[in-house]
């Protein structure tokens, strides 16, 4: 079962009841287009980075997020957030104080895009950062799992889309490590940021039943085809 809605996620989160989440899993704006470089165009490859979205110039504050996910998530539920490195203060300051556990996580892009010229560390890091509180449970099932770091390619074709392109979509099995170890069959997995659906996919392939707000059309659209498997 999923519930998807076109529009502002603030919005959406005011009309949620209190502790209805089990994990929330989401991959907002880093609003980090200002320090953009460019890119290298490759085959399959031509919007890779997330520096490069329209909508990644609209900011979005940590603590404006806080008070829905601190109400909407269950006392033992998770909260998992793809961010880049110059948001991770904002995230601590805000967050830290109000979860028992805030650490971070780790996805090592194997096959992240290329420099022409050597002058700096290629971008193939990107960190996760992940609240709790005490009382919650994993489903660590083996000591690899427990490891705060995950392997796998940058989202490539066929699974990403070629219309709409959405320059942060993420990889369908990256997402659904995290719910696996995060969440149970039938719990509630929620993508405030959902985009093209990725997350709303991993969760129906795993038994979990999905809410996502996107407020793009174009990218709603896309959603839902992937995740009611038009």
């Amino acid at each position: 079962m999923s519930r998807l809605i076109n529009g502002d996620c603030f919005e959406f989160m005011k009309s949620m009841p209190d502790s209805c989440v089990d994990l929330i899993l989401t991959d907002p704006p880093y609003n980090i287009a200002q320090y953009s470089t460019g890119n290298i165009a490759l085959p399959g490859r031509e919007a890779l980075n997330n520096d490069i979205a329209e909508w990644d110039t609209v900011p979005i504050e940590p603590r404006e997020l806080l008070p829905d996910f601190k109400r909407i998530i269950k006392p033992d539920g998770n909260i998992f957030v793809f961010t880049s490195y110059n948001l991770i203060g904002k995230w601590h300051e805000a967050f830290d104080p109000e979860f028992d556990t805030f650490q971070f996580f780790i996805w090592h892009k194997t096959n992240p895009a290329p420099k022409i010229y050597k002058n700096g560390f290629l971008n193939s890091c990107e960190m996760i950062i992940c609240m709790w509180n005490k009382g919650h449970k994993w489903n660590f099932t083996t000591q690899n799992e427990m490891h705060n770091f995950f392997e796998s390619p940058i989202c490539m074709y066929p699974e990403r889309l070629k219309e709409p392109k959405h320059p942060a979509q993420k990889p369908v099995k990256l997402l659904k490590h995290i719910i696996s170890i995060a969440s149970k069959p039938d719990d509630i997995v929620f993508d405030p940021f959902m985009g093209v659906g990725s997350t709303g996919v991993a969760a129906r392939e795993l038994g979990r039943r999905f809410a996502g707000c996107e407020i793009d059309k174009a990218f709603f659209d896309a959603a839902r085809g992937r995740i009611e498997g038009r």
